[in-house]
């Protein structure tokens, strides 16, 4: 293609069925950027992230791990999304990250079973106890306070001006567990086949809905594999897609695997060859009209490019190549271009890679990435023992 095409390609603006609007195709994928104040609320060097991130212009930028109650919380760097929550914080993180046209969106979540064990009693769907990770089952009661739950952390999306909000049901955590027959050994309403599986997801979507009204956008992230054996399959998922079909969600954010201990991570390795999931994304658009946008793997504006103009996706949604690059968007919507340089680690250890882009990400939100000289195993030293200082500050704040 020649780079006028791409430029007009990546471009185009990208109507939501709720009426919204995002600029162009250019999506910052929800990462875990741990930078919570361990109290559940942002902090400055947060906000200036999302501001450079929309600055440099992606149409949407995702917060990773946002929660619906402090208790289960996937590290202790999330924000916790409640009515007691700094509201004056989160608005102004919202105004931050929506200069320049771009939307900012909070990830609801709710870790479930992969809860930070510190800071947290892990629960998921049923019981488990296998080598490194243990839960207990959620009572039904349980259950049914979490459409209230997610609804009350939509509302408040809202009125501190968010610019929509996206389900997490992806990677692992509770409702990518409620979906995973590994994880969800139910033999009630909540339990057994796939429809029975989304229902507390479907649930949980209609309850945001009436929290946010008709013309809030609403997303949700789904697997399109869990990479485990026994785990979501990939016609399970599909069928998934065609239930979120029959919602009022208005983007469907397709990405894969989790975080199960022992599971191979799609992007914790020292290489990527290429996008990960387009064949899923493919097949998924042919069974929904709701926008689907594609996360894992894209490095070139090639790569992204081509998804569009092969039909795999409506949007392609960019982590670790906005981390290198936080301009990404407008170098990819410059008719220059141009691709960032990914690092090349030799031997890291587990986690390191995860942990030295997230150490990267501080840097990012403090002007100071130019002087980020670590390796992948000072930055996981670093990051664990931020982890460790901040449980401290969890426990005081929540209990």
């Amino acid at each position: 293609m020649k780079d006028e095409d791409i430029t007009k390609l990546l471009g185009q603006p990208l109507d939501l069925p709720c009426g919204g609007q995002l600029k162009n195709r250019l999506l910052k994928s929800a990462m875990s950027d741990s930078l919570g104040d361990g109290r559940g609320s942002p902090t400055e060097p947060q906000m200036r992230l999302y501001e450079r991130w929309a600055e440099g212009g992606a149409a949407l930028s995702l917060i990773g791990e946002v929660q619906v109650t402090p208790h289960y919380p996937e590290k202790p760097g999330n924000l916790v999304l409640v009515p007691d929550a700094d509201l004056s914080a989160m608005q102004k993180l919202a105004k931050c990250g929506s200069v320049n046209g771009a939307h900012i969106w909070p990830q609801l979540g709710h870790a479930g079973a992969l809860a930070h064990g510190p800071i947290s009693t892990p629960k998921g769907p049923s019981p488990l106890d296998v080598e490194g990770l243990q839960c207990d089952g959620m009572t039904l009661d349980e259950i049914h306070a979490l459409p209230q739950a997610y609804a009350q952390a939509a509302a408040l999306a809202k009125e501190v001006g968010f610019g929509g909000v996206l389900i997490h049901a992806g990677h692992g955590f509770l409702f990518s567990q409620f979906l995973s027959p590994l994880f969800n050994h139910r033999t009630d309403a909540y339990g057994g086949s796939v429809e029975n599986r989304f229902r507390i997801i479907h649930e949980v979507i209609e309850a945001v809905r009436q929290a946010v009204g008709p013309a809030y956008p609403i997303g949700i992230k789904i697997n399109s594999t869990d990479k485990l054996e026994g785990g979501l399959t990939t016609e399970d998922a599909l069928e998934v897609v065609r239930l979120i079909d029959k919602t009022s969600v208005d983007l469907i954010d397709v990405s894969g695997g989790t975080y199960f201990p022992g599971a191979a991570s799609s992007s914790d390795g020292t290489s990527s060859s290429g996008p990960y999931f387009i064949d899923f994304a493919k097949r998924a658009k042919k069974v929904t009209n709701i926008p689907i946008a594609l996360t894992g793997g894209f490095e070139t504006r090639d790569q992204a490019a081509q998804a569009l103009r092969d039909g795999s996706a409506d949007a392609i949604s960019v982590a670790r190549a906005m981390a290198l690059d936080p301009t990404l968007a407008n170098t990819w919507l410059s008719e220059k271009g141009g691709d960032p340089e990914f690092p090349i680690f030799e031997n890291p250890p587990r986690g390191g890679v995860t942990a030295w882009y997230s150490m990267r990400l501080t840097a990012l939100g403090e002007d100071s990435e130019d002087q980020f000289d670590q390796s992948p195993a000072d930055a996981l030293e670093a990051y664990e023992k931020r982890d460790s200082e901040r449980c401290v500050d969890w426990r005081i704040r929540f209990g």
